[in-house]
């Protein structure tokens, strides 16, 4: 086991939104019991089977780096932060379906890994404001994970639901919502799951099939947004 390939996924998002049980749930089925706040970084693993139960099935190593801190943080932070975005092949942005303002921050966590050199500080993004375009050329895998789902009220969830809806059609990605504190929600068989696993086969393939865009590039390799490319954001 200890040859297997890997790969590194980012799990970034506010403070609060419950990454560290995600990435406990995802790596071990199991609900944190105390969950903690992550200072730094903290790393853990998941064993994917690639195309499972096809002639191609493969067996590798989920590296999930839960990332601390807050989108807001200082310059210092943010840059002692960047030093976890180094060789990146895949990225779970999370936010808390509660909590409105953690949605719309993950235009900036993304912002922040995928283009380090342009680190927009204050500007909010809201539905209607924001210009796709930014990510349409990105090749790096997204995941838009929503969480404590069990704490929306069942009259509400579809309301809620629909508010956020949109934030995977902006990145270009799938979207799951699910509740940390229930194994179920993510157990083999189950849509979450199917998608999880369609998930980490596409930043398998884009690592180890498709190596001319397998990962975020260093600094001077960077495709750098120009400043139209904010154009249509705004500030709090």
């Amino acid at each position: 086991m200890a040859s297997l390939d890997r790969v590194k996924v980012l799990v970034l998002g506010d403070s609060g939104v419950g990454k560290s049980s995600l990435v406990h749930l995802l790596c071990h089925s199991q609900v944190l019991g105390n969950p903690s706040w992550t200072v730094g970084c903290s790393v853990d693993i998941r064993v994917h089977d690639y195309k499972e139960g096809t002639p191609e099935e493969k067996t590798y190593y989920i590296e999930l780096w839960d990332i601390g801190g807050s989108v807001g943080s200082a310059s210092s932070v943010k840059s002692t932060r960047a030093v976890f975005y180094n060789s990146v092949n895949g990225i779970i942005l999370v936010h808390d379906l509660t909590n409105k303002k953690s949605s719309q921050n993950l235009y900036r966590w993304s912002l922040e890994v995928l283009n380090r050199d342009l680190v927009p500080t204050g500007v909010l993004v809201t539905n209607g404001d924001y210009d796709r375009e930014q990510f349409a050329d990105n090749q790096i895998p997204l995941l838009v994970i929503g969480t404590k789902l069990d704490q929306i009220h069942e009259t509400k969830r579809h309301e809620v639901l629909t508010r956020t809806a949109f934030l995977a059609e902006d990145f270009n990605a799938e979207e799951i919502n699910l509740d940390c504190t229930n194994p179920r929600s993510s157990a083999a068989g189950s849509s979450n799951a199917v998608k999880l696993s369609r998930f980490f086969d596409k930043v398998i393939e884009k690592r180890y099939f498709f190596k001319e865009s397998n990962q975020i590039p260093g600094f001077s390799d960077r495709k750098r947004f120009g400043a139209g490319a904010l154009k249509n954001f705004h500030y709090d």
